[in-house]
């Protein structure tokens, strides 16, 4: 099958109707994650879902949007994380394709992935946009790090890794959980979880 004729089956209208409801479900959880202050963020579970049920685009785009419109709705710093809401769902729909999803074990090992990833685009704009500091609960390891004298840098490093390790392996085990529990009926509409969910 070509990469267009891919394209037009993953994009099927119930694939914009998930990615609607993904992108609601991953601002009511964030915004509620940012109020408590938590060391996690839990604003990326309707990415990876997508992601690992209609492939990577969708859950790119999933991510890309969520992320634009949370930043017009409440909190400018969601905007300038886009780039990595949309690796985040790249990455999870990749790894759904190579088998990443088909149980809660390799749904962790995914986690981990999406983990590095994320911290690959996350640490740079972290750093240059906002100094180091974003307002998030996680703000608290790099203050920490940075009283023990480590430099700006490592100490960004360490918290953007600790603070995403824990949240998008939490993630990936409740979107695998979800796949898991979707009737019959649904996940037909995917043909994509055939590799998912055997």
């Amino acid at each position: 099958m070509g990469f267009n004729e891919q394209l037009k089956k993953d994009f099927s209208t119930f694939t914009w109707v998930l990615i609607a409801v993904a992108i609601v479900l991953n601002i009511a959880i964030g915004q509620l994650v940012s109020l408590l202050k938590l060391p996690i963020f839990l604003d990326s579970i309707g990415t990876v879902l997508v992601g690992v049920v209609a492939g990577p685009w969708a859950g790119g785009l999933t991510g890309l949007f969520t992320n634009l419109i949370w930043g017009v709705i409440s909190s400018p710093v969601a905007a300038a994380f886009a780039p990595v809401a949309m690796v985040i769902g790249i990455v999870a729909g990749l790894c759904a394709r190579y088998g990443l999803f088909k149980n809660w074990w390799l749904a962790i090992v995914a986690g981990v992935i999406i983990t590095v990833f994320n911290a690959i685009v996350a640490v740079p704009i972290r750093l240059y946009m906002f100094g180091g500091i974003t307002g998030s609960g996680a703000d608290f390891i790099t203050a920490y790090m940075l009283a023990l004298g480590k430099d700006l840098f490592g100490s960004v490093v360490v918290t953007v890794f600790t603070s995403n390790l824990l949240d998008k392996v939490v993630t990936a085990v409740l979107a695998w959980g979800v796949v898991k529990a979707l009737p019959e009926r649904t996940s037909a509409r995917f043909p994509r979880l055939t590799a998912t969910n055997p």
